[in-house]
């Protein structure tokens, strides 16, 4: 199985460390900086090689091996590293190109495992978990606060129901439900073929004190993340939610993201329903690495259809989700 990673800028980082890890015999080690790393003036870099500085000027992001470092790890990990000749710094053993094996050794696979992401860039981004759409269904109890509603509002589409609406502060908030998730059950019945209105009934007559449902998480949506350039911008141009431009030689084109698709949330965090100068403010202030949930503009425009857009700027759930 292939190698994931959350973005091209983490693909490329993590390329260029196996490269120099490989070729590192023939470079001499160099101190590490907080700037472009330099090479020494005796010795000139192998030639099939790229070198961070080269990504830097590639992708415009500012990067030094002390940064790389710290993301190749997670905090409190036992992990070995090997140091890395021109980068002054280690990598883990895994991460490094398969060393030729002894006559006698079995033939392992070395590197990392598969299907897990390698972040060299990233890191143990928080905004990153926090989107995480994860596979399989999961279970939830939901209540019914004192005026017996669960701030929930769900949509039949396709004929599977959804939900359309979470209500900031509300039960449904507090279990941790978003926008687009896919209700397969309510208290053991299936969802299957229902109505919206049939749906919203079944949490009207359901128990107040514990409401039974199966979740699936928003399978209409997914990520993408994105790496802020030295101006602190990703290259996304939105007009009501909507994205409508992407900047030629940007993150977001680099990455994959398609115009025609509304933000449904940024490191996690709701921001349907903001004005757009509200979500340039969350994109502000989400780190240089950004995390975007995205989803179809015609699947979007039925979600929230015969939905009040003052219903959804007033009451919308816009909480940052706990880890």
């Amino acid at each position: 199985m292939a190698t994931l990673y959350p973005s091209l800028e983490d693909m490329k980082g993590h390329q260029i460390l196996q490269a120099q890890a490989a070729a590192g015999v023939r470079t001499p080690p160099t101190t590490v900086v907080a700037e472009k790393p330099k090479l020494s003036s005796d010795a000139a870099p192998p030639g099939l090689y790229p070198n961070l500085a080269e990504l830097e000027d590639y992708m415009g992001l500012a990067l030094s091996s002390q940064e790389i470092q710290k993301n190749l790890l997670p905090e409190g990990s036992a992990a070995v590293g090997v140091p890395v000749p021109g980068l002054g710094c280690s990598i883990p053993r895994g991460l490094l190109p398969p060393s030729p094996p002894a006559p006698s050794q079995a033939l392992t696979p070395l590197g990392p495992p598969p299907g897990q992401l390698v972040a060299p860039l990233s890191g143990n981004n928080a905004g990153l978990r926090r989107a995480e759409i994860k596979p399989g269904v999961r279970e939830i109890h939901l209540c019914k606060d004192e005026r017996g509603k669960t701030g929930l509002q769900l949509k039949n589409v396709d004929q599977g129901i959804f939900v359309q609406l979470v209500k900031a502060n509300s039960p449904a908030a507090l279990v941790g439900l978003r926008f687009g998730d896919q209700i397969l059950q309510i208290d053991g019945r299936s969802c299957a073929g229902w109505s919206s209105d049939k749906a919203q009934r079944a949490l009207k007559k359901a128990n107040p004190e514990k409401i039974v449902m199966v979740v699936r998480d928003r399978p209409f949506q997914r990520t993408v993340t994105v790496h802020k350039d030295s101006t602190g911008h990703v290259g996304v141009v939105v007009k009501k939610g909507k994205i409508v431009s992407l900047a030629k030689d940007s993150s977001a084109a680099h990455n994959g993201l398609l115009t025609h698709h509304y933000i449904c949330e940024v490191n996690g965090q709701n921001v349907i329903g903001m004005k757009d100068k509200q979500l340039m403010e969350v994109l502000a202030g989400a780190g240089n690495v950004v995390t975007l949930t995205i989803i179809p503009t015609v699947i979007y425009e039925h979600m929230v259809k015969r939905l009040s857009p003052g219903v959804v700027k007033s009451s919308m759930d816009h909480s940052i989700p706990d880890l």
